[in-house]
């Protein structure tokens, strides 16, 4: 947990993903990773989230600090 210079709660982190697909006929195991970000009550809430424990997460896809990479902003969540 960080909080931004207005004294804002973050949450820096990285998301993964893995599940079983169907394409072209067959299966195909589909993973990712990528960088993402909780800001205020639900930076705190994620907080106190089990390492390894399953979400539903929505949001937006935005440019990381300096145009690095992608960054998932978090604006909500559910347990799966």
């Amino acid at each position: 947990m960080r909080y931004t210079p207005a004294g804002l709660p973050a949450l820096d982190m990285v998301l993964e993903h893995e599940s079983q697909q169907h394409e072209g006929g067959g299966e195909r195991l589909a993973r990712a990773s990528i960088k993402a970000v909780a800001f205020g009550p639900l930076a705190e809430r994620l907080a106190r989230q089990a390492l390894g424990s399953c979400w539903n997460f929505r949001g937006f896809l935005a440019a990381g600090r300096g145009g690095k990479g992608l960054v998932f902003h978090i604006q909500d969540m559910q347990n799966t």
